[in-house]
């Protein structure tokens, strides 16, 4: 307990200085963010350059990027042919109606749009299953898309799958009887009342904004494993004046976040310098130099690295760990000063973690192992990772 107040001392003194050095931030958070006065908010937003160093400039740059998140959502969630402000009805031209086929139409992008979102929608109802936070109400819904009619709620685009089903029966009579019904997909999901959104919409809207605006990429399954983690740190901070803005801020870090590991999300570029592929033969690379009997036996067994560390980089070790475990990690990737480099030591400190089972257990045994990895003590092995780079 001593340790820690000491740490929270050490934060709260860096912070109140006119200049954060950056180098000196990275040192202390490489080591674990305290879970005291919303330090490891404000943490991750300059380490994830989203902050400058000097808090005498936050206002300023917090101010300009809320306010563009805000435009943002006013351009990228507009129906064609919603009613505007003055009243009268937009994008209904007779050169731009939902049956246009011109690729060019703005109907023909948003019912584009409604694929992407209907992917993200069935991605971020499951995110986090085991904690019940995304599925709360936020205390800050977007007042944008709540009380204005020309912003649509992405909650009304979205529609359940229905399958239109035929019940045949035959009365004693020996006249058919077919009745039409209709039977929703198994997931059903039930909405807040009028006025609320639950955290996950927020994220949804988030992605969806984000796949507007990166039509190259757009959305990648496995993005919502990213940006969950971020807004959750963001959204429970004590400060409600950094919560209220949680949904801008996590939008401007996830992207920020994403343009440094977005060759992971993209398939044309798996075998380039800074593609998955390269990421996983660096890992196996490491594992055969620190344990070569264990890289052996992997070869030996042909477990390819994309059975188990593709989703491991990929979603920065997000699935592999229950939510706090992946605050605490993420706290050192963040802070690496080769950026992601430190992933590498985690991800084969993981495997050597796992030695003895691995070493006697059938090739089975061994898949299900490394892709479903066993609880273990962070601290520990954070400690083997850090070994492990030096």
């Amino acid at each position: 307990m001593a340790n820690y107040k000491a740490r929270v001392q050490i934060f709260r003194e860096l912070f109140d200085r006119e200049s954060i050095p950056i180098t000196e931030l990275q040192t202390l958070c490489f080591n674990g963010i305290p879970d005291d006065s919303g330090f490891r908010s404000k943490c991750w937003k300059i380490l994830l350059n989203y902050l400058p160093g000097q808090p005498s400039e936050w206002p300023a740059v917090l101010l300009k990027q809320r306010n563009l998140y805000e435009r943002f959502i006013e351009e990228m969630i507009v129906t064609p042919g919603t009613i505007s402000k003055s009243g009268s009805r937009v994008d209904v031209t007779l050169d731009d109606h939902p049956l246009n086929p011109n690729p060019d139409g703005k109907w023909v992008a948003y019912f584009k749009d409604n694929e992407v979102l209907l992917q993200i929608n069935k991605d971020v109802r499951r995110l986090c299953p085991d904690i019940s936070f995304f599925q709360q109400p936020t205390d800050y819904p977007c007042e944008i898309t709540m009380n204005r009619e020309e912003v649509e709620s992405l909650r009304d685009r979205v529609q359940q799958t229905v399958i239109r089903s035929a019940n045949v029966t035959r009365n004693r009579s020996g006249i058919t009887n077919v009745s039409l019904f209709k039977k929703r997909a198994q997931e059903e999901y039930q909405h807040l009342a009028p006025g609320q959104e639950a955290h996950w919409e927020v994220v949804e809207r988030i992605l969806f904004i984000y796949a507007k605006l990166n039509p190259g990429q757009s959305y990648v399954q496995g993005m919502n494993e990213i940006i969950g983690p971020i807004y959750y740190t963001f959204a429970s901070d004590p400060d409600p004046e950094w919560r209220k803005y949680a949904e801008a801020d996590t939008f401007f870090c996830f992207t920020n976040l994403m343009s440094e590991i977005r060759d992971f999300f993209i398939k044309t570029l798996d075998h380039s310098a800074t593609g998955i592929g390269a990421m996983m033969k660096r890992l196996m690379d490491m594992v055969e130099e620190h344990d070569f009997n264990i890289w052996q036996r992997l070869q030996m067994q042909d477990i390819k690295p994309q059975y188990f560390c593709f989703r491991w980089i990929t979603l920065l070790l997000s699935q592999e760990f229950p939510l706090p475990d992946v605050i605490r990690v993420w706290d050192s990737l963040f802070s690496d000063k080769n950026r992601f480099q430190f992933l590498l030591c985690v991800c084969c400190a993981m495997i050597i973690w796992l030695r003895d089972k691995i070493m006697h257990n059938d090739f089975p045994s061994n898949m299900k192992l490394l892709q479903n990895f066993p609880n273990v003590d962070i601290h520990c092995l954070l400690e083997k990772a850090v070994e492990l780079q030096r």
